[in-house]
């Protein structure tokens, strides 16, 4: 893996420069930029899907109350300063007096009522009414200030201002052109706003040069779709694009050697991880468990990471906070044939069931499911494995028609256990497969707990319980591939976020 830049999860530096004496020469020009991006956005509306990967595309068009810096603080953006109360039912927040949407209107805290609590009120079919559930009003006592108020305490409430779907859009333009209008023709108040647009295949940005922040470098950002990941490196190596991610372990190694072109694997806050259903052939726990048993993870890591993605035994990073480091589930296929025998299974007799993987979402994805499928099978299990697009995911799983098995890399940009337990094993939340309602009521509770040693404990127990009755089968710390121009300068994130904003050419 020599050449190969690796950095810590949250020890992100700069990138660096380019050599003298490299070639001067990108696809996107002297003020451009053109990426390399393995998904479409779902719709222009940023509060409708929670979508991790359309957001560093959202972040360009529309702006967060809050940000996260690179070691994923939080910090200010829309709002100037917040206040969580002691018992976690209001936040207080001071809004900035100077941005204005790209139709030019100011942005004020009747819009930030709107996104979080008006558009939920009215019906509108969007993620954010599952985050804000526990939102009963926000005053609105000026125009720069507002006050959040929760129906049960809601200590995560200042980090899912800077998580998913959580982007102000301006209620008198949405309420005047209509949600359908608002899609062809979306307005924010972030850095860039949308030039060109041809769904599945290219999205162009120009700068919003009235932006109220710090002026992005590049003028045009082009963002080319290709969801194949041979695509997606054939385009880097020949100029095609600037920058892309989620390419092969291989393919970065390959294209590492290369001068006039920088690589770089990035542990991120991103669990690969198996979702699991409690039904079909799943319905048996000690089949769910030899499942995971049967699974070599560093075996994974070494094959297709390059021994870079740390093995998982909770459905968390290797972080204090929700993966304490005295439990462990091991790799054991002698137990999980024990565990098949004592159900009736064997190779001979193989428990049948279906597994789906994306094919280029993420890195490695797809060989990651057919070695899984290999070593189940010297076990005792015998899985038809499906390839699903990243779109019909989610379609999938909201319909309750996920296999008994999903391969995914599940995100959470803020680090806090919440995220991770509380939305993979909560059957009342459309985000998770597994429905059984035992594990639902504890996540629930947690939910509402403001004291924060006691919520984390909870979240703790909650994580071990989930692996030990075998509702989810934790893998490997996620890892983003990143191949880039040697000339192109970004800000690496320990969540993934790839900004342009923060991009330019050296």
């Amino acid at each position: 893996m020599a050449g190969i830049s690796r950095r810590v999860l949250l020890g992100v530096p700069l990138a660096a420069g380019l050599p003298a004496d490299a070639a001067r020469a990108w696809a996107g020009g002297d003020d451009g930029v053109t990426i390399g991006w393995p998904s479409d956005v779902p719709s222009w509306d940023p509060n409708r899907r929670f979508v991790p990967d359309a957001q560093p595309i959202f972040k360009m068009v529309y702006d967060q109350p809050l940000d996260q810096d690179p070691r994923l603080n939080l910090v200010p953006s829309l709002i100037a300063r917040w206040q969580l109360a002691p018992d976690a039912r209001s936040l207080e927040l001071e809004l900035r007096d100077d941005v204005v949407f790209h139709d030019g209107t100011p942005m004020r805290s009747a819009d930030l009522r709107w996104t979080f609590f008006g558009r939920i009120a009215a019906g509108h079919r969007v993620d954010t009414a599952h985050a804000w559930r526990m939102v009963s009003d926000i005053e609105t006592p000026s125009a720069t200030r507002a006050i959040m108020r929760f129906n049960s305490p809601a200590p995560t409430a200042p980090a899912w201002l800077a998580f998913l779907g959580s982007f102000v859009v301006p209620r008198d333009y949405m309420r005047k052109v209509g949600l359908a209008a608002f899609g062809a023709r979306p307005v924010g108040s972030g850095p860039y706003r949308l030039a060109e647009y041809q769904p599945r295949a290219r999205i162009v940005l120009e700068r919003n040069d009235s932006y109220w922040g710090p002026k992005p470098a590049l003028r045009r950002v082009t963002v080319e779709i290709m969801r194949d990941t041979a695509t997606r490196a054939a385009a880097v190596q020949s100029g095609q694009v600037d920058l892309t991610i989620s390419v092969p372990v291989r393919e970065v190694e390959r294209l590492a050697r290369m001068p006039a072109l920088a690589a770089e694997l990035n542990p991120i806050a991103r669990v690969i991880l198996l979702q699991v259903r409690d039904d079909g052939g799943f319905a048996d726990r000690d089949i769910r468990l030899a499942a995971h048993h049967a699974i070599d993870k560093k075996a994974l890591s070494q094959a297709f990471y390059g021994a870079a993605a740390v093995p998982l035994s909770l459905p968390a990073p290797p972080d204090p906070q929700a993966h304490p480091d005295d439990f462990t589930f091991a790799s054991d296929p002698n137990l999980a044939i024990q565990l098949l025998a004592r159900s009736g299974h064997s190779a001979a007799n193989p428990a049948r069931i279906r597994m789906a993987t994306t094919k280029g979402q993420f890195p490695a994805d797809y060989d990651i499911a057919r070695a899984i499928v290999a070593m189940w099978r010297q076990v005792g299990i015998a899985a038809e494995l499906e390839v699903i697009d990243y779109a019909r995911y989610f379609e999938l799983n909201r319909a309750n028609r996920l296999p008994e098995a999903t391969l995914y890399a599940f995100d959470n940009a803020t680090g806090d256990p919440e995220a991770y337990g509380g939305y993979l094993l909560n059957p009342n939340l459309p985000f998770s497969p597994w429905k059984d309602v035992a594990l639902g009521r504890k996540a629930t509770g947690l939910f509402d707990m403001a004291d924060a040693a006691e919520r984390l404990a909870g979240w703790q127990a909650l994580n071990r319980e989930a692996v030990e009755i075998g509702a989810c089968i934790p893998l490997l710390q996620s890892v983003q591939t990143l191949v880039r121009r040697k000339a192109l300068a970004y800000r690496p994130y320990g969540n993934g976020w790839v900004l342009p904003q923060t991009m330019e050419w050296v």
